[in-house]
Order: structure tokens, then C-alpha cells, then sequence
């Protein structure tokens, strides 16, 4: 709820009180059922998870291109330690990364269906002025 209030530009405000000591019983919220809450939360809301593996996968695959470079040049100098090693680390690096900033392209076109599926308007009309220039307040269907 706090994604779609803040996304419909409801005002906000912190209310702050002190919560009372529970009479009887005990919360059924484990950690377990927070942290799923969380991210309902997160997902449901935002398309930061999903983008988040593009840019992890693209610094993969750049990491594993540099240290491709330092083996070539550590083989060059020093000659081969362990045969098969710098090749087999390279590759599994390269296209572990090359899969991570695919699945991480692949998530941002489901985050835009995502977006798209909800059918929300692209902007919400807080007031709109009148002719004779007096505030009226608006109201958008659907926000």
C-alpha cells in the first residue's frame, strides 16, 4: 500500500505514538512472514530488483574481461602454472556474467509489461485552475 499511496501522490505525514503493550496473546508475524511481506512490497511496486541483475551481470562480465587480461599477461610473463585453468575460469566467469546482465535486460521488458498491465494513468491531476484563475480540486478515475 505504501508503493501505491506514494505513486498516486497522496500527501504523507509521519503520525507518531507509542503502541501499547499487547493484552493477551502473540503476534502471528514471524521473521519469515516480514520478510515476505517486505518483498511483496518491493516487487510489487518497483522494477529496481529486476535492473538491479543487469547492472550486477554487466559488472561480471567486465570483471571476468579484466582478469582475462591479467591471466593472458600473468601466462605471458610467468608461463602457464596449471594447464586449462585460465581459459576454463575466463569462460565460466565471461558467460556466468554474460547470463546475469541477460536475465537482468529480460526483467526490465517484465518490469515495463508489469507496468503496463496495471493500467495506470502516466500522470494523477492534484487541482486544476479555472478560467477565472480559483483553485478546483480534481479528481483522475482510476489513481
Amino acid at each position: 500500500m505504501k508503493g501505491l499511496y506514494a505513486w498516486s501522490g497522496f500527501r504523507q505525514t509521519a503520525v507518531e505514538y507509542d503502541r501499547e503493550q499487547r493484552d493477551c496473546g502473540e503476534t502471528k508475524f514471524n521473521l519469515w512472514k516480514l520478510w515476505a511481506l517486505a518483498l511483496d512490497g518491493i516487487t510489487s511496486s518497483s522494477t529496481v530488483p529486476l535492473r538491479v541483475w543487469a547492472y550486477v551481470g554487466g559488472i561480471i562480465a567486465g570483471a571476468s574481461f579484466l582478469y582475462a587480461i591479467f591471466i593472458i599477461a600473468k601466462v605471458l610473463i610467468l608461463g602457464i602454472s596449471v594447464a586449462g585453468y585460465a581459459s576454463l575460469m575466463v569462460a565460466i566467469l565471461f558467460f556466468g556474467g554474460l547470463q546475469l546482465l541477460s536475465i537482468g535486460i529480460l526483467g526490465e521488458y517484465v518490469g515495463r509489461i508489469m507496468i503496463e498491465a496495471k493500467q495506470r494513468p502516466l500522470y494523477v491531476v492534484r487541482e486544476t485552475i479555472d478560467n477565472q484563475g480559483s483553485h478546483v480540486a480534481a479528481a483522475v478515475d482510476g489513481a
